[in-house]
């Protein structure tokens, strides 16, 4: 909450000679403690309820006294669930304003609200009065919380709307962890040593997490954390390594590297597939079909190629997404496990019925698509930001996402990535998390199909593999950085070359 209500004592010291280049915004925040307060709040619609409300919120024990001749139920709802909310039904009168330490004014009396101003003036009452700011003594923030941590912000009674709209893109930035972290603030601190220099360097270290994510929890589990990463790493390369060696020769694998750069023009095509896919979220499929069959490959050997080199280069997109911060917990949470069970039921249909039917699908989600494109592109260039709208059954979504891109050839990215995007969410976080359900995605359908069908084309599958680790950090970092506008329009494109590909034999 911010006020600029004068303080009657004067400063304890000389001020100092005011800034000419400082911000119009002139207000001093403070925070109160509002329950130790008594509060008259004058209004009982529907101005009133969101400021009880709003109250209520910060300060839940706050004894609020409401007077109005008419009372919303909903208001009446809302101060039944706090004892300390005396409802007063009648018009306002001056006794109202005795004991009190603040106003609120939410009618729509204009005249009354200047009466009562100038009553609440006499006796040094700070008053806040709704859409009036001229009248206002301090003005209500829109407040984020998470945890004990509470950021107010104020535009100086211009424009509540944008204050609401930081709030939300500052809910979305802010780690989840937030709060766990300050919680433990207290601990940590009592716990350090050495001069105040050293503790100042540990609680940075400490706090790392909150500017950098959750990849940078302390510095202790950062360490722990490469250490493993190594380890897997190393043992996964031993394996793979080992079961080469049962089917090819260090001279075989000299003679492909040599081999009229072939070899590196599927380590480009990698490359290429994997640096629009982790910025965009979606288009490796896409990317290196069109590559790979512009080569004079057959369609089942890039087909089985990709979907088998996509695991890798996933797996890579994904760790260096969460690695940047890009990763949104909960949305990964509610897409991870439908995404595995579509996958697998789509992989498991395809390699039964084959894929006459899934050519049936796939067109009616390139007209979806192609719809789903143009609006996106669109929406990079609207002027006014709507609401984000909430993803009701992403699960769902998520399902059907991991079952046409095993039955269907293609299509986690461009469906998922493309309407969580289109309903609002942040195009950062959608990618990133996106990418990250992606490995998983595709690694329970390349291992139903290898299950089945086994693996070839080798040769192509390990060029795609290195440029695509190869591109990972990089498009990762990138997503990041980005402008949001281009962002939805490379999507947007995306989905849409997407969509027409998938269309070109009814084309």
């Amino acid at each position: 909450m911010d006020s600029n209500f004068p303080n009657p004592a004067g400063p304890a010291v000389a001020p100092p000679p005011p800034d000419t280049a400082s911000p119009a915004n002139n207000l001093f925040p403070i925070f109160l403690k509002l329950e130790n307060m008594r509060v008259l709040l004058v209004g009982g619609g529907n101005v009133g309820l969101e400021k009880l409300g709003a109250i209520l919120r910060n300060s839940p024990a706050t004894a609020v006294t409401v007077v109005a001749p008419h009372i919303l139920p909903e208001l009446r709802e809302l101060a039944a669930r706090h004892p300390k909310v005396q409802l007063l039904q009648r018009p306002y009168q001056d006794r109202d304003l005795d004991d009190k330490d603040l106003l609120f004014l939410a009618t729509d009396d204009v005249a009354l609200h200047r009466y009562i101003c100038a009553a609440a003036a006499a006796r040094q009452l700070l008053t806040n009065v709704a859409d009036t700011p001229e009248l206002c003594d301090f003005y209500l923030s829109s407040v984020l919380q998470k945890g004990d941590l509470k950021i107010a912000i104020s535009t100086n009674g211009k424009s509540p709307t944008v204050g609401k709209r930081l709030r939300e893109v500052l809910a979305e930035v802010l780690p989840a962890e937030l709060a766990s972290v300050l919680g433990q603030m207290t601990i940590i601190r009592s716990r350090l040593q050495g001069d105040f220099a050293k503790k100042v360097k540990s609680l940075n270290a400490v706090t790392a997490e909150l500017a950098h994510g959750p990849a940078y929890e302390t510095p202790a589990t950062a360490y722990w954390r490469r250490v493993a990463t190594a380890s897997l790493m190393t043992f996964a390369a031993f394996i793979v390594l080992n079961i080469l060696s049962y089917y090819f020769t260090w001279q075989q694998a000299w003679d492909v590297a040599r081999s009229s750069g072939t070899f590196y023009t599927f380590v480009a095509v990698g490359f290429l597939a994997q640096m629009v896919d982790g910025m965009l979220g979606m288009g490796y499929g896409v990317v290196s079909a069109i590559s790979l069959m512009s080569l004079g490959l057959s369609p089942v050997s890039v087909s089985a190629s990709i979907h088998t080199a996509e695991v890798f280069a996933s797996g890579a997109s994904g760790y260096n997404h969460y690695r940047f911060g890009n990763v949104n917990k909960r949305l990964f949470r509610v897409l991870l496990l439908p995404g595995i069970v579509g996958s697998v039921s789509g992989a498991l249909l395809l390699a039964h019925f084959g894929e006459t039917y899934a050519g049936y699908i796939k067109p009616i989600l390139a007209v979806y698509l192609l719809i789903l494109g143009v609006r996106i592109i669109a929406k990079a260039f609207q002027k006014v930001a709507k609401k984000r709208k909430k993803v009701k059954n992403a699960g769902w979504l998520a399902g059907a996402g991991g079952f046409l891109d095993s039955f269907g050839g293609g299509g986690w990215g461009p469906l998922v990535t493309s309407t969580l995007i289109t309903n609002g969410r942040t195009p950062r976080y959608v990618i990133g998390t996106v990418s990250l359900v992606e490995f998983f995605v595709t690694f329970a359908s390349a291992f139903t199909f290898f299950t089945i069908l086994g693996i070839s084309h080798w040769q192509i599958v390990l060029g795609l593999i290195v440029g695509g680790v190869a591109a990972a950090p990089i498009a990762a970092k990138l997503a990041g950085r980005l402008p949001t506008r281009w962002m939805f329009v490379g999507v947007g494109l995306m989905v849409i070359v997407w969509s027409l590909w998938a269309l070109r034999k009814l084309l």
